[in-house]
C-alpha cells in the first residue's frame, strides 16, 4: 500500500472577538424601560388590578438598567476593553 498525505484544507483567517457598543445598548434599553414605565403610570387601565404588577417590572427594568449603566461606566470586566484607550 501507499502512503496518501491527507487532503489540505483551506485556512480560515483568524476571526477576532466581536465589539458592540456595549454602553449604547444599555442607554437605549434603559430609555425604553423609562418609557414603557411612564406609559403604565400616565394611563389608568395599565396599573389597575389586572396589570397591577406592570410599572413594578418596569421600575426594576430601570433600576436593573441604571446597575448595568453604572457597571460599564466604570469600565469593568470586558468593557474596558470594548469602550477603547480614548473613551
Amino acid at each position: 500500500m501507499s502512503e496518501q498525505s491527507p487532503p489540505q484544507r483551506a485556512t480560515r483567517p483568524e476571526v477576532g472577538a466581536l465589539t458592540l457598543p456595549m454602553l449604547l445598548i444599555v442607554e437605549w434599553g434603559l430609555a425604553a424601560w423609562a418609557v414603557a414605565l411612564a406609559l403604565t403610570l400616565l394611563v389608568p387601565a395599565l396599573h389597575e388590578p389586572p396589570r397591577a404588577w406592570w410599572p413594578w417590572c418596569c421600575f426594576a427594568g430601570v433600576v436593573l438598567g441604571a446597575i448595568g449603566w453604572l457597571y460599564l461606566r466604570r469600565g469593568r470586566g470586558n468593557a474596558a476593553e470594548a469602550r477603547g484607550p480614548d473613551a
